[in-house]
């Protein structure tokens, strides 16, 4: 199975196609749009690696942005003891939900490709029922 290493919002990412990742936000995205990675550190398989000197050159990562959201609240509170002092802030951090779809060598060559993501569709089942009438 390939992989690659990314950079992106100033972390490094292990990822492998098909793979849902989170991330910093995206500025300027909608979901459902295909984005590129070009910052790949470093890319490979279970027998060879291609390592980057800081970035591997011609080598791409291509996504599917899923969605764009905030995480659970997390609450700053500071208090100063015996002053009546309090301050109380919270803080949602934005994200990116994105799905790795291909991974590119530096010649271009597509080293793994995700499978094509099936939308489930409800199938409503009919039930007959008959009434037998004496």
């Amino acid at each position: 199975m390939s992989y690659a290493i990314i950079q992106t919002g100033g972390k490094q990412y292990k990822v492998k196609a098909g793979e849902i990742l989170k991330i910093e936000r995206l500025e300027d995205s909608k979901p459902e749009t295909k984005i590129e990675f070009k910052e790949i550190l470093a890319y490979g398989d279970d027998k060879t690696i291609e390592v980057g000197s800081p970035v591997v050159e011609g080598a791409k990562v291509e996504a599917d942005l899923v969605e764009n959201g905030k995480n659970r609240t997390i609450l700053i509170f500071k208090k100063r003891r015996r002053q009546n002092s309090r301050r109380k802030n919270g803080h949602r951090q934005q994200y990116s939900l994105i799905r790795i779809s291909k991974i590119f060598s530096k010649d271009g060559k597509v080293l793994s490709e995700a499978e094509k993501m099936v939308k489930p569709t409800k199938k409503v089942e009919k039930v007959e029922t008959e009434v037998a009438s004496k």
